[in-house]
């Protein structure tokens, strides 16, 4: 196609998009101002769902392979969702129609800014409308196949509920609660709040049942498997990245819940899997949350270091990983491919630059855990995963 050679800075656009909170902002209210429907739900069940199309489309936008061979999860999921919450498909349409729309103008804009020719701007609209038209089709996909589910009316109980609890902070009456499947003698217990990455609709079918088997009520709730179970699965007993909250009251879990999505979210972008406690998350969850602090630290503990120096980066990476492996210089070794000399080397350049040594623990209390801490805030912001 004739825009290969426009790809790297269309990609970056799109890709800076996703970024923008503005852009997110623009997106969500083009959908929910076409759709009434989409308008009654909640602006955060909406942008999960926008920013995940983003994201995608960078990365498909990157590649120019075909449409067939696209990850299209989060579309299915979002047409699954909506089906469950009852929200008809033509309104389901209106809304992502009217936000892929406006991300097209938004792209072409910013495409013309960056200076990428008008020649070049026909195929890049034409690569982004055949991106929506696939968007569309498998939001389509997606929710005629929770409509043929055959606890399709029961899922809709169950993922009313799940937001009545987890988004409005609204506790059910006892009768809703046994429709939806919660029973009497659990209605007033402690319960955990589970939070799943789901890879497709199979894969979030498979989560919900399990979930179900353990006395718990499991629906999607803004693109992710949600569960609230009065007792944790065994480890192993469920696939995929998930993380769950401590038990509390029904009138409690609002909070857990959106803890336990931020958790479900840095866990993704990390490339975790498997079981997780939400206060496995704790630190990560403060450091994430805090990012102009974290810039600051690492511009205090990091000055000497050059962002654009890729030996210095290597440094830096070393370091983390350094951290990461509780100080230990083999398995930091075993982590980074390479031999323990060449770590301790890295590691003395990184005391010559910023004029602190990682491997000494001084009676002034530098090195313990407090420090570790910000060395390791500081370096994770400085190489960009904070």
């Amino acid at each position: 196609m004739a825009v290969v050679h426009e790809r790297e800075p269309v990609t970056e656009i799109l890709r800076a998009m996703a970024l923008d909170a503005d852009v997110c902002g623009e997106l969500v209210r083009a959908a929910r101002a076409h759709s009434p429907e989409v308008a009654r739900l909640t602006e955060a069940e909406t942008r999960s769902h926008v920013l995940a199309m983003i994201r995608a489309a960078g990365a498909w936008f990157s590649t120019f392979d075909r449409v067939e061979e696209q990850d299209f999860t989060t579309a299915l999921l979002l047409g699954a969702d909506r089906a469950g919450q009852g929200v008809p498909v033509t309104a389901v349409l209106r809304g992502v129609q009217a936000a892929l729309t406006r991300a097209v103008e938004i792209s072409v804009d910013r495409c013309r800014t960056s200076g990428v020719p008008d020649s070049a701007l026909l195929p890049v609209i034409l690569r982004l409308k055949e991106y929506g038209d696939a968007i569309e089709r498998h939001v389509i996909n997606g929710y005629h196949a929770a409509e043929r589910g055959p606890e399709h009316e029961t899922s809709g109980l169950r993922g009313r509920l799940l937001r009545q609890v987890l988004i409005d902070g609204v506790v059910p009456r006892a009768e809703e609660l046994a429709r939806a499947g919660i029973r009497a003698e659990d209605g007033h217990s402690p319960h955990h709040c589970l939070v799943a990455e789901a890879t497709g609709p199979g894969h979030a079918q498979r989560l919900m049942r399990r979930l179900s088997a353990l006395r718990g009520v499991s629906g999607l709730v803004e693109g992710r498997v949600v569960g609230l179970c009065p007792r944790l699965p065994q480890d192993g007993d469920l696939e995929g990245l998930i993380v769950a909250s401590p038990a509390a009251p029904l009138d409690q879990l609002r909070p857990l819940y959106r803890l336990c999505v931020r958790a479900v979210d840095l866990g993704a972008a990390a490339g975790r899997h498997g079981w997780y406690e939400l206060t496995d998350f704790a630190a990560e969850i403060a450091v994430a949350d805090q990012p102009l602090l974290g810039s600051h630290l690492s511009g205090r503990l990091l000055s000497g270091l050059d962002p654009s120096d890729a030996f210095h980066r290597q440094l830096a990476l070393t370091a983390l990983t350094f951290l990461d492996n509780g100080r230990r210089l083999d398995q930091t070794a075993a982590t980074l491919f390479t031999h323990p000399n060449t770590i301790r080397y890295r590691l003395g350049r990184f005391q010559q630059i910023t004029g602190t040594s990682l491997t000494d623990t001084r009676p002034d209390g530098r090195g313990g855990p407090l420090d570790t801490l910000h060395w390791w805030w500081a370096l994770t912001t400085w190489l960009g995963r904070g």
